[in-house]
């Protein structure tokens, strides 16, 4: 897993699987945000297998997807939200990390 920070409490990544939520764990996350929609490419992993495998680790997991019928200017905020209410560093992925930068730059503007 190569993650990148974006600051102390954002960093970015891109898809992880089920089994990978432990060592998220071990590295200090205290939650993963999924940015991927299900179903965007064969062989991805859904959602509840990484939803799973994250509560087993002790984290918090969230789904904000983005693509498809999922717009940025909508998930922002739901963003936000999520980073304000969690304490820790919180571990974002996507299919590069791309989607998880734009998105975090989205919701520093959000209202």
């Amino acid at each position: 897993m190569r993650t990148r920070a974006i600051n102390s409490q954002y960093h970015v990544t891109g898809q992880l699987k089920a089994k990978d939520m432990t060592e998220v764990a071990e590295a200090g996350f205290a939650a993963v945000i999924c940015m991927r929609p299900d179903g965007e490419v064969f062989f991805q992993p859904k959602f509840t297998e990484i939803e799973a495998a994250a509560k087993a680790a002790r984290l918090a997991c969230y789904y904000v997807p983005v693509g498809g019928a999922h717009q940025p200017i909508t998930q922002a905020p739901k963003l936000k939200k999520i980073l304000n209410e969690t304490e820790g560093p919180v571990l974002a992925f996507c299919a590069s990390g791309g989607r998880c930068v734009g998105l975090y730059n989205l919701a520093l503007q959000a209202g």
